[in-house]
């Protein structure tokens, strides 16, 4: 297992700064942001230009990582592919295959995104158009050597009323989603608000968890009293990603408990990458206050990681 950090929490450095930084700090693989530019959601990063990616840079991304001594893990562009805008489904889908092009010229073996949602349709016609689509995107990766790897987040700002925006939250949705080829980017701090006990979802998908994120939750019981799991009902105008009880957390600051989930990962004979999703609004804001709180993940984590 390796210790790694999810670039997209940097925004506004470069690949080689950030490289540079977390080699520094002990990290050992970067799982990449290549998102096509900067948007309005914060982790909306841009560190390789995929959708322009030749041997060129290709060589220099290689000499890159070589130069650091880090590895890459993955390629992150989290986006619904089960957009109700079949323009905007479109530009998902086409820049979701540069990735994955991008990708096999680097042998990078995982390309991450999400399963999404129609919010303006319910379940069971999402699961029957998901069945429609991605198994094309599964075949295409396949074809290149890659998979994709689905992240278990909510994605709750997504819908107007704060349900589920991805369809790939719960270990049921994983089954399903499995039989069409896709994989498991897991991250326990989802799992861990919506009820489900992380640590107890590890062996048995284990031979589908090929790459992990390490983000912690802070979850606030009192709150959750007045408005239930689903967040405020009359007001979500505001931010529609606050559910009003939980917060996202860097790892060591939240309910997660580490020592277990890696503990588990190893019994299990998980050998990839630890990843560290930094979306910790206390150590947010400015490169200072990130890099702080990825000092506090690294010095949570590291300690638990064989060397």
């Amino acid at each position: 297992m390796k210790l790694g950090m999810l670039t997209a929490c940097l925004p506004q450095w470069d690949l080689d700064t950030i490289a540079k930084w977390a080699a520094g700090q002990g990290y050992q693989a970067l799982e990449v942001a290549v998102w096509p530019g900067t948007g309005g959601r914060d982790f909306e990063a841009s560190h390789l230009p995929v959708a322009s990616f030749g041997e060129k840079e290709a060589d220099e991304t290689r000499a890159l990582f070589d130069k650091h001594g880090l590895e890459l893990s993955a390629f992150a562009y989290y986006e619904n592919n089960l957009h109700p805008d079949l323009d905007r489904r479109g530009e998902i889908r086409t820049h979701l295959k540069h990735a994955i092009d991008a990708a096999q010229l680097l042998g990078v073996p995982y390309v991450g995104t999400f399963v999404g949602r129609d919010w303006t349709k319910p379940v069971a016609d999402n699961l029957r158009e998901a069945e429609r689509i991605l198994p094309e995107l599964v075949e295409y990766a396949g074809e290149r050597d890659v998979k994709i790897i689905v992240e278990n987040c909510v994605m709750e700002g997504w819908h107007p009323d704060g349900y589920p925006g991805n369809l790939a939250y719960s270990p049921e949705l994983w089954e399903w989603m499995f039989g069409l080829g896709l994989y498991l980017n897991w991250d326990p701090s989802h799992l861990t608000w919506i009820g489900i006990d992380p640590v107890e979802t590890i062996a048995p998908y284990i031979d589908r968890i090929v790459h992990a994120q390490a983000k912690d939750v802070e979850l606030r019981p009192r709150d959750r009293n007045r408005y239930g799991h689903f967040g405020p009902a009359l007001d979500r105008t505001g931010n529609p990603w606050d559910m009003g009880w939980w917060r996202y957390r860097v790892p060591g600051l939240g309910q997660v408990d580490w020592s277990a989930v890696v503990d588990r990962l190893y019994e299990a004979g998980f050998t990839g990458t630890l990843s560290v999703e930094h979306e910790d609004p206390v150590w947010g804001g400015t490169p200072e206050k990130v890099t702080q709180g990825l000092e506090i993940a690294h010095r949570t984590l590291r300690p638990l990681i064989v060397a």
